[in-house]
């Protein structure tokens, strides 16, 4: 993360919250609490009204000049709703930026919407969490970024293993699992992979282009096509 973009996270979240600890600052950001520290001190230099000292804890002394946000009470509900199916279900980057959404429009909205934001009954729950699905879901969703062909390890639900080379071209979430559909070397078609099938992803040093037959498109028409 570049150090504009987290000195605007720390006030994102300083703006939601009465007092927060550089401990738990590093822990949201992922850096050292020395880091944390010499960036109060750039925001209150920059005229930030940061107020607060170490190993007590920092706040804004009074609210930014922000426009508000016009938001609904079901916008604001649909919002949560959404970021936290992204946290739990999309991976851990997504997850992150799920969270700085979240943040940013907290820090805005009015005060009765907050509270009904904060209020919000509606979750999304995985009782099952596994970091290497997270961590599958983040280098497929960069292989489709970057169009970077992938290699992956895959164990179909008989237990049968392969090796593929796969364009990738799009993912899609069925409720409880993700599937990954791309266009298969191997088999020279279409093919979908379930994402808590892989065993192995990784993104080789190879871009593709998507070429006539083998787009995303082409996949959906071929779909509408087949026999319901």
């Amino acid at each position: 993360m570049r150090r504009a973009d987290r000195l605007f996270q720390i006030v994102q979240i300083l703006r939601n919250r009465r007092l927060v600890t550089a401990k738990a600052l590093a822990e949201r950001l992922e850096v050292s609490e020395r880091t944390i520290y010499r960036d109060i001190q750039v925001l209150s230099l920059s005229g930030i009204p940061v107020e607060g000292e170490a190993g007590v804890g920092y706040a804004l002394r009074h609210s930014l000049d922000v426009p508000p946000l016009m938001f609904s009470a079901a916008e604001l509900e649909a919002l949560v709703v959404g970021a936290r199916m992204v946290k739990t279900w999309a991976g851990t980057e997504l997850g992150r930026s799920a969270q700085s959404v979240l943040d940013k429009v907290t820090a805005v909205v009015p005060t009765e919407l907050r509270d009904r934001l904060e209020r919000s009954k509606l979750f999304a729950l995985r009782f099952s969490p596994r970091e290497d699905l997270d961590v599958t879901m983040d280098i497929c969703r960069n292989a489709l970024d970057a169009k970077r062909v992938l290699h992956l390890d895959y164990r179909r639900g008989d237990g049968e293993f392969s090796q593929r080379r796969i364009r990738p071209l799009g993912l899609y979430f069925w409720g409880n699992v993700w599937t990954l559909v791309g266009w298969c070397e191997l088999r020279d078609d279409f093919r979908n992979f379930r994402l808590d099938r892989i065993e192995r992803a990784l993104v080789l040093d190879e871009a593709f282009s998507e070429d006539a037959g083998q787009t995303l498109q082409d996949f959906i028409r071929s779909m509408h096509c087949q026999p319901q």
